[in-house]
């Protein structure tokens, strides 16, 4: 058996962070499944030149947001974990406080009832403290809170390069392979 990840896309700007991981786990041997909100399906038409039609071909298998009864709903759906990008606060809300309405929300929640791992890819700004609390919140059960805040080091040139950097964080958190960034080695 292929081994799983879970991919959730929320309606926060960013939607392209969601995209191009899906589009660099078709690199690897990873049975991905995906799960994307109203919200970011329509933030798709909107930010990006992709259908959500073209966005679900990425995965090997897509659910309804709706759908409580999904595969990934259970603890006995065995996965690596889940990554959330973008992730939006009142995903990240429901997460912290285990409020699962959605299926986006019940997965995070099972990865972290099942200490499966867990990134999630916060976008908002600026962040006020009851934002700060749910992030912390998240972290104390077990999330990896992982906003897309570029790094410059490696000089970034174009928009992809920035998004790589941060999609390139999530892969060595769950040890994925990739060479999606230059990583630092040290000051010449």
């Amino acid at each position: 058996m292929r081994e799983r990840i879970i991919i959730g896309i929320t309606g926060a700007s960013g939607v392209i962070y969601g995209i191009e991981i899906l589009r660099e786990l078709n690199k690897n041997d990873l049975e991905v499944h995906l799960i994307i909100s109203e919200s970011g399906k329509r933030n798709i038409s909107l930010e990006t030149d992709y259908s959500v039609g073209e966005v679900e071909a990425l995965a090997d298998r897509v659910y309804d947001n709706h759908d409580l009864a999904a595969a990934p709903a259970s603890g006995s759906f065995i996965t690596q974990g889940m990554i959330v990008a973008p992730c939006t606060i009142k995903t990240l809300s429901g997460i912290a406080n285990s409020y699962s309405e959605s299926l986006i929300v019940r997965a995070a929640d099972v990865s972290l009832k099942e200490k499966r791992k867990l990134a999630l890819l916060v976008r908002e700004t600026p962040l006020h403290k009851g934002h700060l609390d749910l992030m912390a919140r998240a972290a104390d059960l077990g999330a990896h809170i992982l906003p897309p805040i570029p790094s410059f080091y490696n000089h970034p040139k174009s928009i992809e390069d920035i998004v790589h950097q941060t999609i390139g964080k999530a892969f060595d958190y769950f040890g994925i392979e990739h060479n999606l960034f230059e990583r630092w080695g040290g000051q010449k």
